[in-house]
């Protein structure tokens, strides 16, 4: 049997609302707690699609439903942490919303705060690798594919 590397894939939901967006204030997750990161965030299932997962997790953590096809690719980043552990290889996939059922509501047990940002005025902190994406988002061109942390 051939061990192959493998990375952990997850979903990023950027909902958007003119010039601003939707984030949420991490709090008790390990991880950038009291950072802010996107509204709807979450590692992929096994047998669920990107595209599902971004679903899901939009359920799950802000109450609302999104179609498949509202779902805009910005995009895929693959990122590492300073200490380059098997654990740390990640591939982000990133997606901006603008329309959606349902008003968003904070449902995340592990986060503190839900709340409307402009894209020229985020909070801080933001989680980096997201930061990344949004400043991007910002100056109006996000590149197809990323690498973050290399």
């Amino acid at each position: 049997m051939v061990e192959r590397f493998q990375v952990v894939p997850a979903a990023y939901l950027f909902l958007r609302r003119g010039d601003e967006v939707l984030l949420q204030l991490r709090r008790d997750t390990g991880y950038f707690d009291e950072y802010w990161a996107a509204g709807a965030a979450g590692h992929v299932e096994h047998n669920e699609s990107v595209f599902d997962a971004a679903r899901r997790e939009a359920a799950e953590e802000l109450g609302i439903s999104v179609a498949s096809a509202d779902l805009v690719p910005l995009t895929a980043m693959h990122r590492t942490h300073d200490g380059h552990q098997l654990i740390d290889e990640r591939v982000d996939f990133f997606f901006e919303c603008r329309v959606w059922g349902g008003e968003p509501v904070l449902q995340e047990t592990k986060a503190a705060d839900l709340r409307w940002f402009p894209l020229d005025a985020l909070p801080t902190p933001v989680v980096p690798h997201e930061l990344f994406v949004l400043e991007r988002m910002l100056a109006g061109s996000v590149p197809p594919v990323v690498s973050f942390g290399f």
